[in-house]
């Protein structure tokens, strides 16, 4: 049996920017003119995100382990959500005791474009755990609604209807 799988460009480039993170780092690493030490505290990195809608929220979910509350901030501009943080590196090592770093350390920026079903006032952000948890609140006219249906003046069936009603 022949399962179809649709193609979705954006989500193969997200599979490759770890990869190519990688590599990036691996060249800094070797080729940087301050060597490898200084690289420890000077990378970028682009925390994973989980999206995920029902019908009255957009939820969002960034993998933040390690980043304080206090070094997170989120920004709404008109139709784009941003979140910026920042990992530092933990003093209390020496840094020329590693042997191998793969926790990415320095600060981080991803933004996202909302809906326009999206009510910019009602957004609220948790951190538990080293998950940051943001939900975004649909606009009234965006979120279903119920409607009556009367068939024959006795029965009532309902409707649900996406939009204005």
């Amino acid at each position: 049996m022949t399962i179809l799988t649709r193609w979705e460009p954006l989500r193969e480039l997200s599979t490759m920017q770890d990869p190519m993170n990688r590599m990036y780092r691996l060249f800094r690493e070797s080729y940087s003119p301050e060597g490898p030490e200084e690289t420890l505290t000077n990378t970028s990195f682009a925390p994973p995100v989980d999206t995920y809608e029902d019908e009255h929220n957009i939820t969002l979910k960034l993998e933040v382990p390690g980043i304080d509350e206090k070094d997170i901030h989120v920004h709404i501009d008109k139709s784009t959500l941003t979140v910026h943080g920042e990992r530092k590196i933990e003093k209390e090592e020496k840094e020329e005791n590693f042997r191998r770093v793969e926790r990415q350390y320095g600060s981080f920026t991803r933004s996202f474009t909302l809906p326009s079903s999206v009510d910019p006032g009602q957004v609220s952000a948790h951190y538990d755990k080293g998950v940051l948890k943001i939900t975004l609140a649909k606009k009234a006219e965006a979120k279903p609604k119920q409607i009556k249906v009367n068939v024959g003046g006795e029965k009532t069936l309902e409707a649900r209807v996406r939009g204005r009603a």
